[in-house]
C-alpha cells in the first residue's frame, strides 16, 4: 500500500547518494549472469563488470556478418549475379552492421545505469527501513530470473524453432526473385550456402540476443510490479513532482538502444520489401 506523508520535507541525501551507490546497498543487475554472460566470461569477451564491450561487437558482428560476405563473395552474388545481390540487400546490412551492435552495447549502459536506479528507492525513504528485507527479497527474486537457465536454454530452443519456421516461411511464400541467400525455383525457394549461414547461425545469434532483451525487460517490469505491492513512502513535496519515485522515468532512456535497434531492423524488412 503507497502512503504519501503531506509535512515530510524534501529529504538531504548525500551527493554520492543521488547518483553513487554505497557499500552496503543491494546489488541489481539485469544482464550480469545467465549461460550468455558465462559464456562472455569464459572466451574473454567480458570480464566481470561487462567491459571489452567493442571487442564482442566486432566478433560477434564478424561472426553473423563477414561469413555471408565471403560466401556472397565466393558464389558470384556479392553486387551481380541475381536480382538482390548482397550489397543490395539492406536488411541483412542494417540488421547486423547496426542493429545487433546497439543490442550488444546496450548491456554495458543497462549494467551501469540501472543500479544507481533501483537504489534510489531506499535513498529517498520510498522503502522504508523495516521493509528493506523485504525489498531485497523482490532483488534476489529477480536476480535468480535473470540466471536461469532453463529459460534462457528455451530462447535458443524458440530460436531454432518458432524463429526459424516463421522466417522459413516467409522466405518460401513472399520470395518473388532469387537473392545472395536464396534462389527462387519456381513456387520454391532454395537456400545457397551464404543462405545456410545466415538462416541457422546469424540469424539465430540475432534472435536469440533481442529475445534476451524481451526476457531482461519481463524481468525488470515484474520487479517493478511487485515493488508496487510494497509499503511505499511517497514524498508530496518532492521536486520531481511525481512524489519521488522520477528517478524511474530514467530506465526508459537506459532501454532505449533496444527500442532503437529493434525499430532499425524493422525498418530494413521494410526497405527491402520496398526495393
Amino acid at each position: 500500500m503507497a502512503k504519501v506523508n503531506p509535512i515530510r520535507q524534501p529529504e538531504l541525501v548525500d551527493a554520492n547518494a543521488a547518483g553513487g551507490i554505497f557499500q552496503d546497498d543491494p546489488d541489481f543487475s539485469l544482464v550480469l549472469g545467465g549461460p550468455l554472460y558465462q559464456l562472455y566470461l569464459r572466451s574473454s569477451l567480458a570480464n566481470p563488470a561487462l567491459e571489452h564491450v567493442v571487442r564482442r561487437i566486432v566478433i560477434i558482428t564478424a561472426i553473423c556478418w563477414l561469413p555471408l560476405l565471403l560466401l556472397a563473395a565466393f558464389a558470384g552474388r556479392l553486387a551481380s549475379g541475381v536480382p538482390v545481390p548482397f550489397f543490395r540487400d539492406p536488411d541483412v546490412h542494417i540488421r547486423f552492421l547496426a542493429a545487433l551492435p546497439l543490442l550488444i552495447g546496450a548491456e554495458l549502459l543497462v549494467h551501469r545505469r540501472m543500479r544507481p536506479i533501483v537504489v534510489q528507492f531506499l535513498h529517498r525513504g520510498i522503502i522504508a527501513g523495516e521493509d528493506r528485507a523485504r525489498f531485497e527479497g523482490l532483488i534476489a527474486s529477480a536476480l535468480r530470473l535473470r540466471n536461469s537457465v532453463t529459460l534462457e536454454l528455451a530462447l535458443v530452443v524458440l530460436v531454432f524453432t518458432a524463429g526459424h519456421w516463421i522466417w522459413s516461411r516467409n522466405v518460401s511464400l513472399s520470395l518473388s526473385t532469387s537473392t545472395w541467400y536464396a534462389l527462387k525455383n519456381g513456387a520454391e525457394a532454395h537456400l545457397t550456402a551464404a543462405g545456410y549461414w545466415y538462416a541457422f547461425v546469424s540469424l539465430p545469434i540475432f534472435r536469440f540476443i533481442l529475445y534476451r532483451w524481451y526476457f531482461r525487460l519481463f524481468i525488470w517490469y515484474r520487479f517493478l510490479w511487485q515493488v508496487r505491492g510494497m509499503p511505499l513512502h511517497f514524498n508530496l513535496y518532492h521536486p520531481d513532482h511525481a512524489g519521488g519515485i522520477g528517478f524511474l522515468s530514467a530506465s526508459v532512456l537506459v532501454f532505449a538502444p533496444v527500442l532503437i535497434a529493434q525499430s532499425m531492423a524493422f525498418s530494413g524488412v521494410i526497405f527491402t520489401r520496398i526495393l
